[in-house]
């Protein structure tokens, strides 16, 4: 269908070279995107490479690091000639009790899952604005809703991230970029093998509180990420949009 027809868009994925972000680079790669996943494993990014097709690339990026997430924007645009999709992906998460937190742990997390999604969007923001167009896709979670005692940090940073896809999308709207977020539930990733091992009850608690009774996976998130890179949605911004199994929805 056109609508969701991406040949010829360039996406830039941050954190896609595995799980929720592979997950999505997926979905757009296969709606017809050249798409640009970056991280700091250049090796597991070559992994993903070879389910993403000939198509993609990799470019090595520390979103932490303003700087660092312009000249990777300008990376892409040199190598595939525009930026029309990103995808702020990039993420950590750490499970400690707010009492126990340090000032490191803190700092880390929000500098990587806050600010490093903030500044990846203003790095495309010109390219997308003189192309008189683009889609930004932020990721939340269900901590953007819901409270959990060691989820201050993670929390605090993604509970930011819907207020941050808010404020950009009615900035942008009249630039012709949509702005939205997408809140995962608990999917079948790395962190959540670390999530399961350090929090006692945590997967019967999902399994229990998931309709769907199950965890989600990555490529759960490929048909929302097309969704939002594509002209289906060009009426839709500052939206946050739950893809949890109807974890959110059950009381």
């Amino acid at each position: 269908m056109k609508l969701f027809d991406l040949t010829g868009r360039v996406a830039i994925v941050t954190g896609g070279n595995g799980g929720i972000g592979l997950g999505m680079a997926k979905g757009l790669a296969e709606a017809g995107a050249r798409v640009a996943i970056t991280g700091r494993n250049a090796a597991k990014a070559e992994a993903a490479l070879k389910e993403l097709g000939p198509h993609a690339f990799f470019v090595e990026a520390e979103v932490s690091d303003r700087d660092a997430c312009f000249a990777m924007v300008e990376e892409v645009a040199r190598k595939a000639g525009r930026v029309d999709i990103l995808i702020a992906n990039a993420g950590i998460a750490n499970r400690k009790r707010p009492e126990a937190l340090t000032e490191e742990d803190w700092r880390g997390l929000l500098d990587i899952n806050l600010s490093g999604a903030f500044f990846c969007c203003q790095a495309v923001y010109p390219h997308m604005q003189k192309a008189g167009g683009g889609k930004i896709v932020t990721i939340g979670s269900m901590l953007s809703l819901f409270g959990a005692p060691f989820g201050a940090a993670y929390g605090a940073s993604k509970g930011g991230i819907m207020q941050l896809t808010k404020s950009l999308a009615t900035a942008w709207a009249a630039d012709g970029i949509q702005v939205n977020c997408v809140l995962p539930g608990w999917i079948d990733t790395d962190l959540a093998v670390g999530a399961r091992a350090q929090v006692d009850g945590l997967n019967e608690h999902v399994l229990k509180r998931t309709p769907a009774k199950r965890w989600g996976r990555g490529d759960d998130l490929a048909g929302i990420a097309v969704f939002l890179a594509s002209e289906a949605s060009d009426y839709v911004t500052g939206t946050a949009i739950p893809v949890d199994g109807g974890y959110a929805a059950q009381s």
